[in-house]
């Protein structure tokens, strides 16, 4: 049976304690039996990379030049797009949710898109407020959410 996918976005730089919630959830997702996608590079996608594969899951990056080799150590699956950050869509859009961890206007993109077509979003902090974004207080929350929701739809 193909995995199923979950979304995790977030800045492609940040602290030590973003980057320990992406670890978080990332790992929470695999042990929930979902692979985790990501736009591949650092920060939160190293970190949420990082977890999926620590926890034995699987961990895909979406990279947004024209070599999959830019993916950080802990992808399983890269995936160059040549997009730059049009690979947003192609992130969330291959998820069945999302779990955005803090992040920037890149983050709100994915966020807005993932919205947009129809997905379910989890947020843990600065996105947490939007309309039709699920609060999220912490990593196991978030994972939570992102379960029952799945099991649901």
């Amino acid at each position: 049976m193909p995995h199923r996918l979950v979304a995790v976005v977030g800045a492609g730089q940040c602290g030590p304690d973003v980057l320990k919630t992406a670890h978080e959830v990332g790992f929470g997702l695999a042990k929930a039996g979902f692979a985790v996608v990501t736009g591949g590079l650092d920060g939160v996608m190293r970190g949420a990379s990082e977890g999926a594969s620590s926890a034995g899951g699987v961990a895909i990056g979406l990279t947004p030049g024209l070599d999959k080799a830019d993916a950080n150590p802990f992808v399983n699956i890269a995936i160059a797009t040549g997009l730059g950050q049009m690979r947003n869509f192609l992130v969330v859009l291959n998820a069945e949710a999302v779990v955005a961890v803090e992040g920037g206007y890149g983050t709100l993109s994915e966020i807005a898109l993932a919205l947009k077509i129809g997905k379910p979003v989890a947020a843990i902090g600065r996105w947490s407020s939007i309309e039709g974004v699920r609060p999220a207080a912490s990593s196991e929350d978030a994972v939570r959410q992102i379960q029952n929701f799945l099991e649901d739809a």
